[in-house]
């Protein structure tokens, strides 16, 4: 009975020393939740920088109306400059020949020596009060004249200072979307490298939890077993149990799925023609052909083949976009537009000052089709 007791003792020592060497790992689970708050804090600040760059997207596509608008009046205070100008050179070579007709003929020396010798005072009068009104006729168109000129110079000037501030204001709201798409990018990335570490916790969750679970099982065992023993022992048996076991299998699945689909190209050839075809014509803002144009307007004429505006680039923004561009799709940001030939290159009108060319596709910009 003595014996019995030793051999029970032995075995209770074994399990307590098989519990005491069970090593301690840090609780994956916790982890992971703190990765999710994190995650969760990151696409919160993620949303709120996605809904502050539609918002100076949305300023930007008004700023680039304005700045059509305002291109569009500059040119009409131009064509009004010039008419005002013809109107005067007009009036200027008609009251010149006016003074050497009356020169030449001497009709006003003549009318005025027969009207003062005659003795008449009142064709006397009549004829000094058309003298004077012929004058003062002159001396108004001219005046009119200098009004026009000084009135359309001024509204010139106006435009032209508001068109320089609206450029600056484009130029500040580029930089803070450049800016602001740095920072989106950076915030992408992190939520990007959070998942990934969140997906490492889960895994180690999962490995932790099986290992909880088997190593609960292999006690469980081991109390069976020495249980039994100790039944065996009292009993005075020699019953050999064979040790509890399981059998399972794993099975994994891992599917794949793929395929390309069916794309009809679409060539463009006759867009990328147009925009060929007005390579060198200098940018202004506000112009759709057919010698001038700014970004949007020249991809409205090489899409359409008319000098008409299909939209801003913001319009084009709302296309749709395509994964493989084809030369004639268009390469559009929030603020910049151009048309697609292959190759990474593009055909745009750059900006004030610059004139149609072939350059690479800028940064940041989408494919969209027409």
């Amino acid at each position: 009975m003595k014996l019995k007791r030793v051999h029970s003792a032995v075995i209770a020592t074994l399990l307590t020393c098989s519990m005491v060497v069970t090593p301690v790992f840090a609780d994956p689970a916790e982890e992971q939740a703190d990765l999710e708050n994190q995650k969760a804090n990151a696409q919160s600040e993620l949303n709120s920088l996605q809904n502050q760059l539609n918002d100076l997207i949305t300023k930007t596509n008004d700023l680039e109306l304005q700045l059509i608008q305002t291109g569009e009046e500059i040119n009409q205070a131009e064509a009004d400059l010039e008419a005002a100008q013809e109107k005067k050179e007009q009036q200027y070579e008609a009251m010149k020949l006016r003074i050497k007709y009356m020169y030449e003929s001497g009709t006003g020396t003549a009318t005025m020596e027969k009207v003062m010798s005659s003795g008449d005072i009142s064709s006397i009068l009549t004829q000094a009060e058309y003298s004077q009104q012929v004058h003062e006729y002159d001396r108004n168109q001219l005046q009119e004249y200098a009004n026009t000129v000084k009135e359309i110079e001024d509204l010139q000037s106006t435009l032209e200072t508001e068109m320089a501030n609206l450029q600056d204001l484009e130029a500040d709201y580029k930089s803070q979307q450049e800016e602001l798409n740095t920072t989106i990018s950076s915030k992408q990335d992190e939520i990007s490298n959070l998942d990934t570490m969140i997906q490492e916790a889960a895994r180690k969750a999962q490995e932790e939890a099986e290992r909880k679970a088997a190593e609960e099982e292999r006690q469980r065992q081991q109390e069976a077993a020495a249980r039994e023993e100790s039944q065996q022992s009292q009993d005075n048996t020699t019953t050999t149990t064979p040790p509890a076991g399981d059998t399972g299998s794993n099975t994994s699945d891992d599917t794949t799925s793929g395929g390309d689909s069916g794309y009809d190209a679409v060539t463009g050839n006759a867009i990328v023609d147009r925009a060929y075809g007005k390579i060198g014509c200098w940018y202004e803002w506000g112009a759709c052909g057919p010698n001038t144009f700014d970004c949007s307007g020249l991809v409205s004429y090489c899409l359409t083949g008319s000098y008409t505006r299909l939209g801003t680039t913001l319009t084009f923004m709302g296309w749709t976009r395509v994964s493989d561009p084809q030369p004639g799709d268009i390469c559009t940001s929030a603020t910049h537009c151009g048309i697609y030939i292959g190759n990474g290159q593009m055909i745009h009108a750059p900006q004030t000052g610059e004139q149609v060319k072939i350059g690479p596709v800028q940064s940041g910009m989408i494919y969209v089709r027409y």
